[in-house]
């Protein structure tokens, strides 16, 4: 080696991996100073409270081939495609192993093995990162399309609230009125948060990713039918109950099941496809409102309108369940199920060349072996290691700011009850106050499309700390804007939606997509499932808290305070944010185990020590800032 491991390792992330056969002891040597290092690194940031535990378990987990020779590698594939029926794949698979080894750097000239395709296809997959396969993008379809199936379901309620309420005996503005108002809009996120949620692992476990999907778009189609013939509050909110069961473990699962499918460099961007497609499906329930606001009552059917409205959630679904199963089943959970020859099959179809699909599948085959490990090492209750487990607990605790907070940034508010909101403004027409709903519909899906970009290179956490402060300030326009004279009524409507459709501009590529990437990435594939759980009962629990109280919070502190109050909140996550969230960008789901080997104490005393530098680099525009390094995965993890 020409330059010394650490300055590569930190400054250049290219340490040298020779693999020729005549070079063997240069590359033993050259593994074990690696390995070394990372320890040492390792070491270094994971505290003297728990770095015996954690420097130990996370070198492994960032890269399990880390530090092995070169004939090892070749006995381990041997009994690898021995074992799994993959002999046919033996020359592939000793290749991706060795690619494996090497992806951390990205440094794979040395290995002597590679063909000229071989080489093309790990240069393609760098520079053209969206060049994937159909199987890959038909997927990611099928994934945007369950999105929207949960983004109508929540959508139609904002428009069958301007009626069903006066229909069922609830329309009145008494406490008790106002209260089963809100406890029959929250009633699906009451039943995520307590039973659909919990769902999550035993469905995946017994179904898969396809069948779990398949299983909660019935639920989703069978009770938007079963909502729209109700004929009273509790009849709805039982209903409704039903259709939380299946949103929870959907809402975990096709952000896992992108995730683990998907490629590192665009995998920020894919699983974001969630989001962005939830608020698309929130734009069909507003326009579904829109459209269906005339129709007329039957003879024998009153509030046929908000009947139509509660019903057309169901169509989507019927296409997530028509297509679902011509998906590939995710690789990574058919290994856990020791399915490896499907798996490959899996792999073949998500990446673009054989090399691809071997170096993906025997990476995360060996990931599965170390976790196996560590698991079995590690209590009875996998769900206390949420909280027990030093590197899952800061994790856990990036997961609930993430997920409590794309709840009490207020978003929910506006999706849920714009209507109602619009509607008081000088009192303004209903058809008017849909308009207005479906309007921050369409913003809130268009602006999420510059997150497919920016998300895996702007970052997840830069992206939250630019917009957390504008929708601050947009909810607290909103808010005021009640105080504007009922004489002028356009100025008082035009303030309110101005605040409504460019807070929407802000939380689009903020708020929005960042919690399920973030959360669907964040936790080790052994605890994956449980953690996506815990995540979506975060959320979902406090999206029921908002549901439930913002009619009654409406009336005791008034719109002003109402708005004021998420405000607020906006800027305390603001806070949260930058002291105690680490970036995620741009790593494999196993290297950003490093990334949560920093002590949450450290992580927050390094950013508050980089304040004058983002006030130089940011405010007084000094280009030659220094900023002090943290990670030591890579350079860019390190700037970021």
């Amino acid at each position: 080696m020409t330059e010394t491991p650490e300055k590569k390792y930190y400054d250049d992330p290219t340490i040298y991996y020779p693999v020729q056969a005549d070079s063997r002891e240069k590359y033993k040597r050259s593994q074990n100073e690696v390995l070394f290092q990372t320890r040492e690194a390792v070491m270094q940031e994971a505290g003297e409270e728990d770095q015996a535990l954690e420097h130990s378990v996370n070198v492994r987990l960032a890269n399990p081939l880390l530090g092995l020779s070169y004939e090892q590698i070749q006995r381990d594939v041997d009994d690898f495609v021995s074992s799994h029926g993959l002999e046919e794949y033996r020359d592939v698979f000793f290749k991706g192993a060795l690619c494996a080894q090497a992806q951390a750097t990205g440094n794979y000239d040395s290995i002597t093995v590679l063909t000229e395709d071989d080489r093309q296809a790990l240069r393609d997959e760098k520079e053209h990162r969206w060049k994937q396969p159909f199987s890959l993008y038909w997927l990611a379809c099928c994934c945007s399309v369950a999105a929207a199936v949960q983004g109508a379901d929540e959508s139609v309620i904002n428009g069958a609230l301007l009626f069903f309420p006066k229909q069922f005996g609830i329309g009145s503005d008494s406490d008790k009125d106002q209260w089963l108002r809100g406890l029959v809009a929250a009633a699906p996120y009451i039943a995520c948060a307590f039973i659909g949620c919990w769902l999550t692992q035993p469905l995946n476990a017994l179904f898969g990713r396809r069948g779990t999907i398949f299983l909660t778009s019935f639920l989703s189609f069978a009770s938007c039918i079963w909502q729209a013939v109700t004929n009273s509050w509790w009849h709805m909110f039982i209903a409704r109950l039903v259709l939380g069961i299946g949103i929870g473990p959907k809402s975990a699962t096709v952000p896992m099941y992108s995730a683990e499918c998907t490629p590192p460099l665009i995998r920020g961007a894919l699983t974001m496809q969630w989001q962005t497609w939830t608020a698309f499906g929130i734009m069909l329930g507003y326009a579904a409102d829109l459209v269906l606001y005339h129709v007329g009552d039957t003879e024998h059917i009153t509030g046929l309108n908000w009947r139509l409205m509660m019903g057309s959630a169901a169509i989507p679904a019927l296409f997530v369940m028509a297509q679902v199963f011509l998906c590939p089943e995710s690789p990574r959970w058919l290994m856990k199920k020791g399915k490896y020859q499907q798996a490959l099959q899996s792999f073949l179809r998500l990446r673009n060349s054989p090399l691809l699909a071997a170096r993906d599948m025997y990476f995360a085959h060996r990931l599965l072996i170390e976790e196996g490990n560590i698991r079995r090492s590690q209590g009875p209750f996998p769900f206390l290691e949420l909280f027990t487990v030093p590197r899952n607990l800061r994790a856990t605790i990036g997961a609930t700011i993430l997920m409590f907070g794309q709840q009490f940034c207020g978003v929910n508010v506006i999706a849920y009850y714009s209507s109602n909101i619009i509607q008081k403004v000088a009192n303004t027409s209903e058809t008017n106050a849909l308009l207005g709903s479906w309007g921050f519909g369409m913003i809130n899906f268009l602006f999420a499309i510059p997150a497919w970009y920016t998300i895996d290179t702007f970052g997840r956490r830069n992206l939250l700390l630019v917009t957390l402060p504008f929708m601050a300030l947009f909810l607290l326009i909103t808010g005021f804007s009640f105080w504007i004279p009922d004489t002028q009524p356009d100025a008082q409507l035009g303030v309110v939606l101005m605040g409504i459709m460019v807070y929407a501009c802000f939380y689009s590529p903020g708020f929005g997509p960042v919690p399920f990437t973030y959360c669907a990435e964040a936790f080790p594939l052994y605890i994956r499932e449980i953690g996506m759980t815990y995540a979506t009962v975060v959320l979902w629990f406090f999206n029921s808290v908002l549901a439930i109280t913002w009619f009654r919070m409406e009336q005791v502190f008034k719109p002003q305070g109402a708005f004021g109050w998420y405000a607020a909140w906006c800027m305390i996550l603001f806070l949260l944010t930058f002291f105690l969230l680490p970036e995620t960008k741009a790593l494999t789901l196993e290297e950003l185990d490093i990334v949560f080997s920093v002590p949450t104490t450290k992580h927050a005393a390094y950013q508050f020590r980089q304040i004058p530098y983002y006030f130089k680099r940011h405010f007084l525009f000094q280009k030659n800032a220094k900023k002090e390094q943290l990670y030591t995965i890579d350079n860019s993890i390190s700037k970021a």
